[in-house]
């Protein structure tokens, strides 16, 4: 199981993601958390409220979600990294498994 931490430009963004990727069965589950951002871009210091998608998965969906990300996001040079998750309980890495496509 990873997660794979996603930032966006706001609440809208996040939602469109998340939904394709449950959609298409990329992911069991998206949390979304809002965030303020500070960092350096072409030379300057910015500071933004963002928000955070969070995508449950696992990691042969990675490059797929990855793709996808991509396309319907709308940064440039999106944050798009990959957590790996040691320990989770077998009922819920159960239900996430059964929720994924197959492969």
């Amino acid at each position: 199981m990873i997660f794979i931490y996603i930032v966006c430009k706001n609440k809208k963004e996040a939602k469109k993601i998340g939904l394709k990727l449950v959609e298409k069965k990329l992911a069991g589950c998206c949390n979304i958390f809002p965030i303020d951002s500070i960092y350096r871009w072409k030379g300057k210091i910015v500071k933004e409220k963002e928000v955070v998608l969070i995508v449950k998965s696992l990691k042969r969906n990675f490059e797929e979600i990855r793709k996808e990300v991509e396309k319907l996001h709308s940064y440039t040079t999106p944050c798009i990294l990959e957590i790996p998750i040691k320990r989770v309980n077998l009922k819920y890495f159960n239900w996430l498994k059964a929720e994924l496509r197959a492969k």
